[in-house]
C-alpha cells in the first residue's frame, strides 16, 4: 500500500495516462476548476442538442473535455473550490456514457452494469482514502482513467459496435476494480485490536 499524499483531491480525479501526460506539459500551472467547468458545459451542450447519434458530434466531446481538463491534472488542487473538480468529472463521464449508450440503443441493463463498475471504483477510492490507504499507481493506468474510458466509448461509438464494447468494458472494469479492491482490503489491517497490535509492534 502507498501512503496517502497531502492532497487527496488529485487522487479523486481518477486521471488516466492521457490526462496526466497533458498535465505534465503545463507543470501544474493551470488552475483546474475553470477548464473542467468549460468541459462540462461543452459536453452538456452537445448532449442537449441531441447529437449523440452514431454520426453526431457528441462522440468528440471526450477529446474536447480532455483538452480542457487534462492540463489541470498536475495542479495541487489547493484552491478553495478545487474540491468540485472530481465530482464534475464524474458527472461528465457518467452522463456521456449513459447518453451515448441510450442514443445507440444499448440495453439499459448493460449501461447500468458499466456505470456500476465505475461507481464501485469511485466509492472504493473515496473510502480507502478516508482510511489513509492510497491506491497503487498502476490502478489508474490499468483502469484507463476518466479520460481513457470516455475516449474508448467514443471510438466504439464511431465503429457502431457500442453494445459489444460496453459489455467488454464492463467485464474488464468489474474484474480489474473488484480484484484489486478485494486483494487490497484482505491485506489491510482491521480497525480496533489488530490495528492497535500493529502499532504496538512498531
Amino acid at each position: 500500500m502507498t501512503p496517502v499524499p497531502s492532497s487527496t483531491v488529485v487522487a479523486y480525479r481518477d486521471d488516466g495516462p492521457l490526462s496526466r501526460a497533458m498535465g505534465l506539459l503545463v507543470a501544474g500551472q493551470l488552475p483546474p476548476l475553470p477548464p473542467v467547468i468549460a468541459g462540462a458545459f461543452v459536453t452538456g451542450v452537445l448532449l442537449l442538442l441531441g447529437v449523440a447519434g452514431s454520426d453526431g458530434l457528441a462522440v468528440f466531446a471526450p477529446a474536447v473535455t480532455l483538452l480542457l481538463a487534462g492540463p489541470g491534472s498536475t495542479h495541487p488542487h489547493d484552491g478553495r473550490l478545487d474540491w468540485l473538480v472530481p465530482p464534475i468529472l464524474r458527472l461528465i463521464e457518467y452522463t456521456f456514457i449513459a447518453a451515448c449508450g441510450f442514443a445507440h440503443g444499448v440495453h439499459p441493463v448493460v449501461i447500468f452494469v458499466l456505470l456500476g463498475a465505475l461507481a464501485f471504483h469511485h466509492y472504493d477510492l473515496v473510502y480507502r482514502l478516508r482510511q489513509h490507504v492510497y491506491p497503487p499507481p498502476w490502478l489508474a493506468t490499468a483502469g484507463l482513467g476518466w479520460d481513457g474510458r470516455m475516449m474508448l466509448v467514443s471510438l466504439v461509438a464511431l465503429s457502431g459496435w457500442l453494445t459489444g464494447g460496453y459489455v467488454l468494458l464492463a467485464l474488464y472494469l468489474w474484474g480489474l476494480f473488484g480484484w484489486e479492491s478485494l486483494t487490497c482490503w484482505l491485506v489491510a489491517p482491521r480497525t480496533g485490536v489488530e490495528a492497535a497490535d500493529m502499532g504496538t509492534q512498531d
